[in-house]
């Protein structure tokens, strides 16, 4: 018996009832799910939208309930951020850095303890610290309790985005002054070389620059190569603008993968710089703004820049000597290959005060 077991018909087919047996059983689901398709067509149409209309429900609750928590989150972070930073708070009031520490340390233990908490925090360019920056280091290479310019040196590491906005300069606060052996409250753009000690000749190539709201004694603008030059809305207590057609060429900063955007929001600085410091090698910012400067005490100088485009708007420049001096100036050696110049004009302008 067991030999015939093992003839070959016997053994074809059993091996074919055991190939064709997932399939058959496959074939007999399929056929029970038509059979309650046709037996109850309107419950399979109206399950899928009864599902997502209960789904959808339980989504916006829960989206409700994380578009609350965050609000709330963010509410309390502002609260303790400011009952811990007095210091802060003070600067944002309009007190200079030296009046905030002595308001607060004459006062309570806690509010001494919260200034010194806060002020051993490590300085940064985000925070708005005073110091001296290489691009793209948010840290400073060097600060000082008595250095008080935020100075930002570029090198060969191109910038996506340098923006500072809100600050007051020079003198324009109290108790302030300019460096030791510095005349100009702000400087930007190259350096001129030099033979002792021995330096490069140096500019800052810029895609976008915007000069915007500055208050300034006098603005002066020299050795600058802008392909777009827009000089627009400006007062001035004297102008000269002689800026001279060229072909300059339009320009963008590249460099793949560049270095973290740079910005900062409010201070009181006694300079700002920004500069190529490197002997011979030209910083590089894609979009530079600079908006809301209120200065005193010197220049405002924008030096060896050659840019994609370069805009000067609304800025009110005077230090009160009358129209014969031109305390806005756009020299000859402005080069621009296209030109707006527009609703720029002359009024009286006192010194800030």
């Amino acid at each position: 018996m067991f030999k015939r077991l093992l003839t070959v018909p016997n053994f074809v087919s059993t091996l074919l009832k055991l190939l064709l047996k997932p399939f058959v059983y496959a074939l007999w689901v399929l056929r029970q799910v038509c059979y309650g398709i046709n037996a109850a067509p309107g419950i399979v149409a109206q399950s899928p939208v009864a599902l997502y209309r209960k789904t959808k429900k339980w989504r916006d609750w829960v989206l409700a309930k994380v578009d609350y928590l965050e609000a709330e989150s963010a509410k309390w972070k502002r609260t303790f951020q400011i009952v811990r930073s007095p210091y802060s708070l003070l600067l944002k009031l309009g007190f200079s850095p030296q009046w905030a520490v002595g308001l607060l340390a004459v006062g309570t233990t806690t509010a001494t303890g919260a200034v010194a908490a806060e002020a051993m925090k490590p300085p940064s360019f985000a925070a708005g610290d005073p110091g001296v920056y290489n691009a793209p280091l948010d840290s400073p290479i060097y600060s000082d309790s008595e250095f008080n310019t935020l100075r930002l040196d570029l090198g060969s590491t191109p910038i996506g985005l340098v923006k500072i906005e809100d600050v007051t300069l020079g003198t324009a606060y109290a108790n302030s002054a300019l460096p030791s052996g510095e005349s100009n409250a702000v400087i930007v753009g190259g350096i001129a070389a030099s033979s002792d000690p021995a330096f490069t000749e140096t500019f800052l190539e810029v895609g976008h620059m915007t000069v915007e709201k500055w208050r300034c004694d006098s603005l002066k603008l020299t050795n600058i190569e802008a392909h777009e030059l827009i000089v627009k809305g400006n007062a001035s207590d004297g102008q000269s603008i002689a800026a001279v057609a060229g072909v300059p060429r339009d320009r963008a900063i590249s460099g793949g993968n560049r270095a973290d955007d740079m910005l900062t929001s409010g201070g009181y600085y006694d300079q700002l710089k920004i500069t190529s410091a490197s002997s011979g090698i030209n910083g590089k910012i894609d979009r530079l703004v600079l908006s809301n400067l209120y200065t005193k005490g010197g220049p405002c100088i924008l030096d060896r820049i050659k840019a994609g485009t370069l805009e000067i708007l609304v800025n009110e420049v005077g230090a009160g000597n009358g129209f014969a001096t031109k305390e806005f100036e756009i020299t000859t050696s402005v080069i621009y290959k296209s030109f707006v110049n527009e609703d720029n004009v002359e009024v009286n302008i006192s010194p800030p005060s």
